[in-house]
This record gives structure tokens, sequence and C-alpha cells, in this order.
């Protein structure tokens, strides 16, 4: 039970080793002794000699490693057969071959000198997962879910079998020569084999007839759970039982020993069932099982070589048995080597100290969390730590004392907090509930669209950015308010959305809106400039209009009770106010009024009144 030799592929996490298969020794035995299915076995490595070396290996990613182990290190690497999974290797007879199949539907021959595909075609038209050559060498079995008996030669479906309704794990021939010796035996014909796939607890025996007729199992064997390694011994004599070994996955060994004499009805039940279990004697008292990985009969085909434990140490016994019991129980001791230590300090819970700046961040949507005032909760821990010594506070003043907290986090005018905002928004999302959308969405102020864009989480900004998109197109009106979230959402998310590799699919229809509202903005600011200056102008005639009344009520306020003072009065203010130099006369003073009076329409932008409204206001 010693690990001789390891070998790690390099390629080892891209591409995970799925199946091995040894090649057959140099010093090759006939077959008669020795059936094709004893070349893979991992327990026997020991007992066939040195002369097994060469390893291959089949991969997930679809190439194949041939490995020795004599030189420890990788041979040769077959690539360009298989684009998929390789489920299964076999090699043939004469070493320099090789057979693989894989989930890319296809079967592939190898010539393992040149390290080159000699032959592929298409095995099923699901994956296939199974092969196994027959004894002669010149046929080739293959399972998806169907089973079929291929032609070496021609690459055609010599026989169909119905196979099973999983795909297939397991097949092997069990004979080596027809029961029936009085035909001339041309290689297949008469000879039983055995198949048996994942998730199904029968195990079928199928027979090769002369027609193409019967498809059907002739035989089956029931187990516990699903086989997961197979062994048996070939009959090679008419009389010889078929001795099979089948490991199953809740960790039992099924003996069955039957001689293959056609059809049989009923499913056979195992004669002997082996299970491995502790002891149960050194502080744990209730015996647990070892669950049994694999078996494999031995040359003499009575002991058995066990392989059981755990997977990273696995302990390898050899066992007689007595198979008249129906059922064995073998107490076995394992010492747990490689049971993993969990450290018992780093077990324990640890309550982290938290400092009152610091931010507990909670799994879930944001939001879900309630509003903490640690300030608040520190003062009323140091109140209760005052209170033992004098009287404890009446229900009524604490209730009192919670309603004062209860209201200082309700905000005025009933509206919900930025973060039952936040929860609303993403609920509203999820169920597309317009009414809950439509009360986020509507206000206005620009600090709750703010915090309630921060406490959203990542996943809800495309489809917001999408429910924004759509109001702007169905409601322009609404642009004003929309353009507010749009402008937090952006601001806010910026390196999260830059992020996306579809963004500008994402937010095409938003950018074509902006645009298409873009393009008429400078005629627009145009227009607006054009009115603005009309408006303006028809406000000032209105307030020079308005103007000369006042005026002249002034007038009237300043007069004096002499008529010559009131002469050079003015003339003092035509003086002032008019440019030009001019006469004391009379009508050369009302020509001063009116000269006065245009410049000022001038100056408001207003030059052009009609004469008669001048000679009203002379």
């Amino acid at each position: 039970s010693r690990l001789q030799h390891e070998y790690v592929p390099s390629a080892h996490l891209s591409a995970a080793c799925t199946c091995l298969a040894w090649a057959p020794a140099e010093a090759r035995q006939p077959p008669g002794k020795d059936g094709p299915q004893r070349k893979k076995r991992k327990s026997e490595v020991g007992e066939v000699d040195k002369q097994l070396d060469i390893l291959a290996i089949g991969t997930a990613v679809g190439s194949i490693l041939l490995y020795s182990t004599v030189k420890g290190e990788l041979q040769s690497k077959l690539d360009g057969g298989h684009d998929s999974r390789v489920n299964c290797v076999r090699w043939h007879q004469d070493s320099c071959c090789l057979y693989s199949c894989s989930d890319d539907k296809h079967i592939v021959e190898w010539n393992t000198q040149t390290c080159k595909v000699k032959c592929k075609w298409k095995g099923d038209n699901s994956s296939v997962t199974c092969l196994c050559i027959s004894p002669d060498g010149k046929m080739l079995l293959s399972a998806g879910r169907t089973i079929k008996l291929w032609d070496l030669e021609t690459k055609e479906v010599y026989r169909h079998f119905t196979g099973h309704a999983t795909s297939v794990s397991s097949l092997m021939f069990t004979t080596v020569k027809p029961m029936n010796e009085s035909k001339p035996f041309d290689g297949i014909t008469g000879l039983y084999f055995l198949s048996g796939a994942i998730h199904d607890r029968l195990l079928s025996v199928w027979y090769i007839r002369s027609d193409r007729k019967e498809k059907n199992a002739v035989m089956s064997f029931t187990v516990t759970d699903e086989p997961t390694f197979v062994d048996l011994t070939v009959s090679e004599v008419k009389e010889e039982p078929v001795k099979l070994a089948v490991v199953c996955r809740d960790g039992q060994l099924h003996l069955f020993e039957h001689i293959l004499n056609g059809y049989c009805k009923k499913p056979l039940t195992s004669n002997c069932t082996i299970q491995i279990a502790t002891p149960g004697n050194d502080g744990d008292s209730t015996p647990k099982p070892v669950p049994i990985l694999a078996a494999a009969f031995c040359t003499d085909k009575q002991s058995l070589l066990l392989v059981y434990g755990n997977t990273l140490q696995p302990i390898i016994e050899k066992v007689t048995l007595n198979t008249s019991e129906s059922h064995i129980c073998l107490v076995r001791d394992i010492q747990k080597v490689l049971s993993l230590k969990t450290d018992a300090a780093l077990t324990k819970v640890k309550t982290p100290v938290v400092n009152s700046d610091t931010k507990v961040l909670v799994p879930g949507i944001p939001g879900h969390s309630t509003a903490v005032k640690t300030p608040a909760s520190g003062k009323e821990k140091k109140k209760n730590k005052r209170k033992p010594g004098e009287t404890e506070e009446s229900i009524e003043e604490r209730l009192g004392a919670l309603d004062i907290d209860v209201s200082k986090v309700k905000t005025p005018g009933g509206l919900p907090q930025t973060d039952s905002f936040a929860v609303l928004l993403v609920q509203g999302l999820e169920s597309n509930d317009a009414e809950i959308l439509n009360k986020v969405l509507n206000t206005r102020k620009e600090n709750i669209v703010k915090n309630t864009v921060a406490r959203m989480p990542i996943h809800a900004v495309i489809p917001r950015d999408h429910e924004l998109t759509k109001r702007l197109q169905g409601n322009p009106y609404s642009a004003s308010v929309m353009v507010r979230w749009l402008k937090s959402v952006f601001t806010v998310h910026a390196s999260y959305l830059s992020t996306l590799p579809d963004l500008i699919p994402q937010l095409g229809m938003l950018y074509q809106l902006m645009e298409s509202r873009v393009k008429t903005l400078q005629k627009l600011c145009r227009l607006h400039g054009r009115l603005f200056i009309l408006v303006t102008q028809v406000a000032a005639s209105q307030t020079v209009q308005d103007v000369p009344e006042v005026n002249q009520t002034a007038k009237l306020v300043y007069e004096d009770d002499s008529s010559e003072e009131e002469g050079s009065d003015d003339e003092m203010i035509a003086d002032k106010d008019s440019d030009e130099n001019w006469d004391e006369d009379e009508e050369k003073e009302e020509q001063s009024d009116e000269q006065d009076m245009t410049v000022e329409k001038e100056v408001n932008g207003d030059s052009d009144l009609e004469p008669e409204n001048e000679s009203e206001e002379e």
C-alpha cells in the first residue's frame, strides 16, 4: 500500500485526467489466459512483472498523453483527434494501436508510433462514453446510451443493442469462446459481454447472435447502488461460471457467480456482499463503515485484491473469501493518517471589537438594516450604568424616550427615508410595479436622489437606466426630473458602468434620445435670445409710455409762486438734459422738451414711435 510513482501533468489544472489504460505488456500472454480487460487494473501492477510501462491518459480537453512509468516522463502527446472531453481509452492487442472516444460523438483510432489519427468516425448521436475491444481484436464495442458493435476493418456497425437509459460507464467481454462449440467460431458470434451505466443499479449481460433480431439483454445482475468499479474472471470452458466483483458507490462489494447459458428473466442477486468497518473500540464506540474503492480478482480466480479507505491514501489488501456466506463484514482498523486537523483556535467564534467610527457591512440589499444611531445608544448605555444605585425608570418614561427617538428618525412630510427609497426602487424594478416607481422617481429633492442612488445595489443600475430611458421616451415633460436621476446615476456608478463590455448597446437608446434633444438646442437658444430681446423691448416701451405722466405731475409739484423763477428753473433743467445750446425763447423751450423725450426713447431702444403719439405727448 505504498505510493510507488506519482505524475502530475503540466496542464493538470486546465486539462484534468479523465481516463487511463495500461498498454499491453511486451511479452504478451495469449488472450485466452488474460482477457483484454486485465490491462486497466491499477492494483495488479506489482504482479504483472515490470513489463507494464506505457500508460495512456485521456484529458478533459481532448488530448491523450502517453506516459512512461519506467522513464518517469511523458513519452508523447496525441492531439487533433477530439475537441471535447475524452471518456475512454483502450489499447489494441498490438500495442501501436489505441482507440479513444469522446463527448464530441466520435471514435478515433490512433497510431501511437506516429502519434497521428489513423481513422475517425462518428460513433453515436450523443457522446460516446465507453469502449471495449473483442478478444480477437477484430471488433469494437462502443456505448453512449445504446451499445454498438463495430467491425474494425470496415468501420461499420455489425450489431445494435438497446443499452441503458443513462450513459454507459463499463463494458467488458465475459466469455472468450462460444458455449455452443458445434458451430465454427467466427471470433464474435456466441460471445457474452457485460455493461453497467451511471445511476443504474442493474448490470446487463448481452449475447451476440448470428442474426440481428434480438437487441435486448439476456440477463441482469442487481446491486445496491450505482456500480463504480467492475472486475470479472473470464469464462473459458463451457461449465466454468463467470465470477463478477462489483464495487458500488455506497462502498459495498458484491460478488456474483453464474454460468452464462442463455436467457434469464429475473435479475440475479449477489451470492455474497462484502463490507468493511472500523472496530469501534478506542474512544469511538460505534463502528464506522470504510468504503471499498475497487476490487479485482487475482490470477488464481479465488482470492481478491481489495482497495479501501480514502482515495488520497488507499489501503490495498489481498483477501481469500469463503463465499458460502451471503454477507461478510471485515473489521479493519484504519489509522486516519490523513484526517484533516482543524485548528481549534480558528474554529472558535470571536466577537469583533467594533469602534463607533467603523461601519459594519451586512449582506443583503442595502436599506434592509435598521438605522443605527451610535452616539445616542452610547449615551443610553452610560445612563443604564448609572441606574443600579438609583430608582429605575418607569415603563411610561421609557416609552416616552422611545417616542422621541422615533420622531427623530421620521422625516417631515411622511416621506420614506432614503434607505427605504432604495429598497422600494429595487422592489419596483424587480416587480415592474409602476406605482412604486412613480412614487420614487418623481422626487425632486437633490440629496434624496443622490442618497438613493448611492445606496442602491450595483445589479440594479442597468435596469434603472432602462426604466429612466423608457420614461424619457414616453413622456418628454418628465425630462427635468429624470435627468436629475440620470446625472446622479452616472456620477456615482461611473466606475461600474465603464467595466461593462456591452455598455454601448445597453445605453444606446439613451444616447439617441439625448442627441435628438440636443440637436435643436442651438436653434432654441437663438430663438430664446430673440424672444428675450423682443420681450424686454416691449416691456421697456410700456414703462416709457407711463413715464411722461409722472414727469408732468412732477413738474407741477416743483412749481413756484413767481412765474419768472419758473422760467429760469426750466432753463436750468433744459441746460442739464439737452446737448445743444439754444436761445431763451418759449418755443425753443418746447422743442427741447421734445428732443428730451426722443433721446430717452432711443436709450430704451424704442425710437420708432408714431408721430401722433409724439404730438399727444407734446
